[in-house]
């Protein structure tokens, strides 16, 4: 079977980085990812990073807050969750 990597970006408008958390941590369970750790970084004055390491490879966030803006990308090697996170989102 060929290796294939699944990938989606955006830019989106919430820059809380709790909201951030808590709705993208909800969808990559709900599409039924291993979230297996999670990093983050908060930082001085302003922005957040976070790294979700998945069984199937990775999420991350990145904030722009002084453009109102968040980048969010997903990597996955496996199909299904990959499409059931996108539908959702």
């Amino acid at each position: 079977m060929k290796a294939q990597m699944y990938n989606y970006s955006s830019y989106i408008e919430e820059t809380n980085s709790n909201i951030l958390y808590d709705f993208f941590m909800q969808k990559l369970n709900d599409a039924g990812f291993g979230v297996e750790n999670v990093i983050e970084k908060h930082f001085k004055p302003q922005g957040y990073t976070a790294l979700f390491l998945l069984s199937e490879s990775h999420f991350a966030i990145h904030t722009f807050p002084e453009e109102n803006k968040t980048y969010i990308e997903l990597s996955s090697c496996v199909k299904e969750p990959f499409d059931k996170f996108i539908k959702s989102i």
